[in-house]
């Protein structure tokens, strides 16, 4: 079953979680311009390929998330009998956010692979704590999923539950395409 009224405060406190994660990333964006425009030892790298791919990834995965609410939104409404499409959506969104943080790896061996580890020169540092602080949030995010998918077909799915965790997810594909677009053109 799902229910579709539940509290605000899940709402409420995905935004304070979002908020915060936007401070440490802007505080992180801050130290890496100062950083770079008072450094003689700043070396510039050429972004792994993989991370194009992985910005596709990520943001076909919002697209498939949103598929997914529609669809339970239409059962929600009686306009659907099967939760089993919706769960195939989350299963897609869960299977290519796993495979987005699978990229951001492979990049950082793409990297190793060259010499720049996280201590090589300050813009190789900053690349991997920029990767690896998203990919830990990112991982966050596929527990949400799986929250919303075990609920979804085993206990009662508040429609709540199912935004914050979407909000979420495209919050984390939003800030992968400033990450991108900020290494990018910082590095």
């Amino acid at each position: 079953a799902v229910d579709q009224f539940s509290p605000a405060p899940s709402s409420s406190a995905i935004w304070v979680g979002i908020a915060a994660i936007c401070m440490s990333f802007a505080a992180l964006t801050s130290a890496l311009i100062v950083r770079q425009g008072s450094s003689s030892d700043w070396r510039h790298l050429t972004l792994p390929p993989i991370l194009f791919f992985s910005t596709l990834v990520i943001l076909v995965s919002s697209g498939t998330l949103e598929v997914a609410r529609r669809q339970v939104a239409a059962f929600m409404t009686g306009r659907a009998t099967q939760v089993e499409s919706p769960r195939r959506w989350l299963y897609l969104t869960l299977g290519l956010g796993l495979l987005f943080v699978a990229s951001q790896y492979m990049a950082w061996l793409q990297l190793r692979s060259q010499g720049l580890y996280l201590a090589t020169n300050p813009n190789s540092s900053f690349f991997y704590v920029f990767t690896a602080i998203h990919a830990l949030h990112v991982l966050g995010g596929l527990a949400g999923l799986l929250r919303v998918i075990i609920k979804l077909g085993h206990s009662t799915l508040r429609r709540s539950t199912l935004d914050a965790t979407a909000y979420y997810w495209h919050f984390m594909g939003v800030l992968w395409v400033y990450l991108f677009a900020l290494l990018w053109m910082r590095i």
